[in-house]
């Protein structure tokens, strides 16, 4: 742990990772433990709310969509068992509608995947006062394109015909972009 982060890192380092992409958050843990967190690792909302409940953290990154419901769930119930817990929600269908939800219900802030270790800690450490710096490999417009489409497409229970209705897009032209691979 480098000495810049020791002095960041608050007496309790305990941070709890809620997600359901299992190689994406082991990763995330090892990455936080090399810079001095004490991470526990929940797959769902359930044991994210009971790990919140029994051993609230002083930070926790939770993603949105998880298989059994929202991660707003879990953030709601931090907020309740411990106020002061620093909350950084991620999500890999990045909205603004969905980012002020998720600064509502309690999260400092909302980091749209792929987010490294070091956007999360930078994130999870800000104290608020300045403007975090710019990422250094952003999302291209054609990536944040791709990543709405899909997202429209999975709200619309994977209906082509209803999701190019409400991209106002014709329908074979939305079939070729969805059977193409997301760009980088």
């Amino acid at each position: 742990m480098t000495e810049e982060l020791a002095q960041m890192i608050d007496g309790d380092r305990s941070l709890l990772l809620v997600d359901d992409d299992e190689v994406f958050v082991r990763r995330l843990a090892k990455a936080m433990e090399k810079r001095g967190f004490e991470v526990e690792v929940a797959l769902t909302v359930a044991a994210g709310r009971a790990i919140s409940m029994t051993r609230p953290p002083a930070y926790a990154v939770i993603d949105l969509r998880l298989e059994d419901g929202n991660g707003l769930e879990v953030v709601e119930t931090l907020r309740a068992t411990k106020p002061d817990c620093r909350i950084v929600v991620l999500t890999g269908y990045g909205a603004i509608a969905t980012a002020v939800a998720a600064v509502k219900a309690g999260a400092i802030d909302y980091l749209s995947k792929p987010a490294d270790a070091n956007d999360v800690c930078n994130a999870l450490l800000s104290n608020g006062k300045l403007h975090p710096a710019p990422p250094e490999n952003p999302m291209s417009a054609d990536r944040v394109r791709w990543e709405h489409i899909q997202r429209v497409y999975e709200l619309c229970d994977r209906n082509v015909s209803e999701t190019a209705r409400r991209l106002s897009m014709h329908r074979r032209t939305l079939q070729r972009i969805l059977a193409k691979r997301g760009p980088k």
